[in-house]
Formats: structure tokens, sequence, C-alpha cells
């Protein structure tokens, strides 16, 4: 274990390739001219940066997909008989991996300081990284680039990175689309991708022209850091940017990953998981340090800061869109209000399980959720979220280090995330480390320390998929 640990300390022979690829001066370590900015007046020509980073790009994936292959076990096992509300199948089983004779029994009864000291930590419970942490930027499934370019003719594909986890660890695609204002409908979309060429023909007639308006607005590409018309861009072709419904396809979510705009020096950035908007007229807080407390705030921030690395200079540079707040912001914050989360007909009008539908393991886990697993703490009903943040202080289990140029220490405090749906959107945790609902429940459980047994883990897995 020692050894593997060892391993992840530095970032190995590809760092020199990576900081020769990327440039970036807000990957410099502080003390050696560390900036907050990213580098404006790009001197390289574009031809010959994109044959080094095509170059590069073998490496770099061949060191992300060694790394998830030693964190987890990725095989595609769906649970039998469990499915996402559009169908797709729900990945079952604790994926992380242990260290040689341990056990999960073994490991959650030792203490943190003990687990810290004898670097028994599970490997897919630290952070994970991004697959060029030092390059970041906005990274899409390539089922999601692919429909993209067949509606639109616009590639998301970068010609330096490939996404890294597998399609059936990730939420269905095109997901259903719930409204709160016409719950009869069930769900909306038909089975289609929303974009720019059709979200007039599906939603002309169920929204009021506002909600029409800011949906046009959220499916409509801007200029963004990496896709856009600049020498640094990392598209072959000049872009015409990214929408906002291409991290949240259909209002939900595909796992699409950057990293936080809010937090230098670049090691320390969270990569992160692009969360549903489903239900986020029950949220109130909102972006990566929960700065924006309405969704209308959050909405303007994503164009004007979380778009360009938080970086306003390249926003300028790369063509940021400044929306309007009296009409614009407000007529996508309206529509994205309307965005329901999916059926849960088991649940009763007060968020509980109705007894008379759920089976004993649902019951049982129910129980657990509200009594020895402490999660009700965080996630109360109806929607399961206390709209608050909490500091799980992971760091007590472990020795901070690098890891593929992440630097894993302290995550400080994080937002609650409703748990109503989540079996509709893996993987889990502000960054995906955790693949399915077993790891979200084995990293709980040894988190907390609150001792649920293998019987109590299963029986509260059954709960949350009924959610």
């Amino acid at each position: 274990m020692r050894q593997r640990i060892a391993k992840y300390r530095g970032v190995g022979v590809a760092l020199p390739i990576m900081m020769l690829v990327i440039g970036m001066a807000n990957a410099q370590s502080p003390g050696n001219g560390a900036t907050s900015y990213a580098p404006v007046d790009i001197r390289d020509d574009f031809v010959s940066t994109m044959a080094r980073m095509k170059d590069a790009k073998p490496e770099i994936m061949k060191r992300q997909m060694d790394l998830l292959h030693e964190r987890y076990d990725l095989g595609d096992r769906p649970a039998k008989g469990v499915t996402m509300s559009g169908g797709k199948g729900v990945q079952e089983g604790v994926r992380t991996r242990l260290a040689n004779g341990m056990t999960w029994e073994k490991l959650s009864a030792m203490s943190p300081e003990t687990i810290r000291e004898k670097n028994l930590f599970p490997l897919g419970f630290y952070p994970l990284p991004f697959p060029n942490h030092p390059e970041g930027g906005m990274l899409f499934p390539k089922f999601l680039i692919d429909e993209i370019n067949k509606q639109e003719v616009r590639d998301l594909t970068r010609f330096d990175l490939d996404f890294d986890l597998p399609n059936h660890f990730l939420p269905e695609f095109p997901a259903p689309i719930y409204l709160t204002t016409r719950p009869d409908l069930g769900n909306v979309s038909k089975g289609k991708l929303v974009t720019i060429m059709n979200y007039y023909e599906l939603f002309n007639g169920i929204l009021n022209p506002k909600q029409l308006e800011g949906l046009r607005l959220l499916v409509t590409p801007f200029g963004q850091q990496q896709f856009n018309q600049t020498e640094d861009r990392r598209s072959e072709k000049p872009s015409r940017g990214v929408a906002c419904f291409d991290c949240h396809a259909n209002g939900h979510t595909i796992a699409a990953t950057h990293l936080a705009g809010d937090i230098r020096p670049q090691e320390f950035r969270h990569r992160i998981d692009t969360p549903t908007l489903r239900g986020v007229n029950i949220q109130r807080l909102f972006g990566s340090q929960r700065a924006m407390k309405n969704v209308e705030d959050f909405t303007e921030f994503e164009q004007r800061g979380a778009y360009f690395d938080g970086d306003p200079v390249i926003a300028t540079k790369k063509g940021v869109n400044i929306l309007e707040r009296g009409s614009q912001v407000h007529f996508m914050a309206e529509f994205q209000e309307n965005l329901d989360f999916p059926p849960a007909p088991k649940l009763n009008v007060f968020g509980g399980l109705d007894r008379t539908r759920a089976t004993s393991a649902e019951l049982r886990g129910e129980a657990l959720f509200n009594g020895k697993g402490r999660c009700v703490t965080c996630h109360p009903a109806p929607y399961y979220t206390d709209n608050s943040m909490h500091n799980l202080q992971t760091e007590r289990f472990y020795k901070p280090h690098m890891i593929n140029g992440r630097m894993a220490s302290a995550d400080g405090p994080i937002k609650t995330f409703p748990l109503r749906g989540i079996k509709d959107s893996p993987p889990y945790l502000h960054d995906g480390r955790l693949l399915t609902l077993e790891d979200t429940v084995e990293f709980f459980n040894l988190i907390l320390q609150v001792g649920l047994n293998e019987q109590d883990k299963k029986d509260l897995v059954a709960f949350l998929r009924v959610l």
C-alpha cells in the first residue's frame, strides 16, 4: 500500500510533457512566479500547439486510465430490475478497490488516525483528478459530442483529451424532462436531445413566451475557454462555443466535467461532476463555493465567469456573452425552475415511503436513513437536502499528496445536493469519485463512522433507489 501511495505522491514522468503542453501560469507552484491569470498574449501558433498536444495525448490519457483501473472495478454490471427514469440500467456493487487483505468491515473498525498512518484510505475515495489536471477545461462524453455534431454541425471534440469515465457509469442520454408546471405530460423531451434545432417544435404551446425564450438562450452556444475562435482554443476548428444545455443536457446532467473556477493554484482546484438542474427551484445555494444564493445569480455567473475559468481578462478576449439581467437572466431562470425531479411512485406527499407500496428492505433502509446512518442530518425529506453545506473533513484519513497533478488535501465545505432522483445522476460526490450508490454508502459509512453492517448497507441502497 505504501508503494501505491508513493506512486501517487508525484505526477510521474508525464509532468514535463503536461507542463510543456499547457503553458498555464496558474499551474505554477507558489513562490515560482505563480499568478491567478492565464496567459493572454499567446506567442505559439495554433498549428504547432495542436500538434504538440495531440502528440502528448496518448500518454496523458493512458496515465489517467491507469489511475481509474487501479482505483475501481470498471466492469459493466447493471442491477437486475433497476433502471433510471428513462430505462437505462443502474450499475450496482462497490467498485472502489481495497488494499490486499483489507475488508470494508476491518476498515470501518479503524480510527481515522490509524487509516491515515497506515495509508489504508481507499484510492477511490481520494479526490478524483481531471484527465489532465494542470490543463482543465470543459470536457464532454463522446455520445453528447456526436449528437450535437449531428444536429448542429458543432464539434465539441477536444484534440488534447478524451472523457475518462465509461458510459455505463454516466447518466442516461438523452434524459427525460419533467416539468413542475405540466406533470400530466410526463417526459416532454420525446426521447430527443433538446438543442437550438428542435427546442421550438418540442416546447411551443407548453411553455409561456418568457420560458421559451429562456430555453432558447440555454441551448444557444456562446464562446467559452476551450471552444472559441482564438489560437489557444482546444477545438481543431474555430468554434461557436458551448451552450448551458451541453453540460446540463435536457436540464439534467451527462457528468460532463471541468475544474472549479474559484480556487487557485491549479493543483487545488476541484474536478466538477456537473450536477442536475432537476429540482433547482427548491435549492438555495449555487456555485462551486456556494457563493450565489439564487439561480439568477448563478445563470449570470456561468457565462461571465465559469465559461472562462473565472478569468474576466480571458473572457473579454474570447467573446464573453453578457446577459441582460432584467430579461434574459430572468427568462433562463424561469425555465430552469420548471425542471422537476423524476416521478417517485413509492413516496407519499411528505416525501417518505408509502408503506403500502414499499418493500421490507426499502422500509428498513428508510429507518436507517433517518436513524443509525444519520443521513437525515443533511438530507431531510421531502427533497432530501438541508440547503446548506458541510465539511466532511476527509483529510482526517490521509496525508496530503499529489495525484496526477491534483493535490489531495482538504475539500472544505461542500453543498448538500438533493437526493431525490439520485439513481439518475451517477457518479457521486462533487467530483464524481464515487461510481455507484454502493460506493457512496461505503464512503459515508467510513467517513461518518456510523457502523453499518452488510445488511444495513443493502437496505440503505434499496431506499436510495426509490427516492
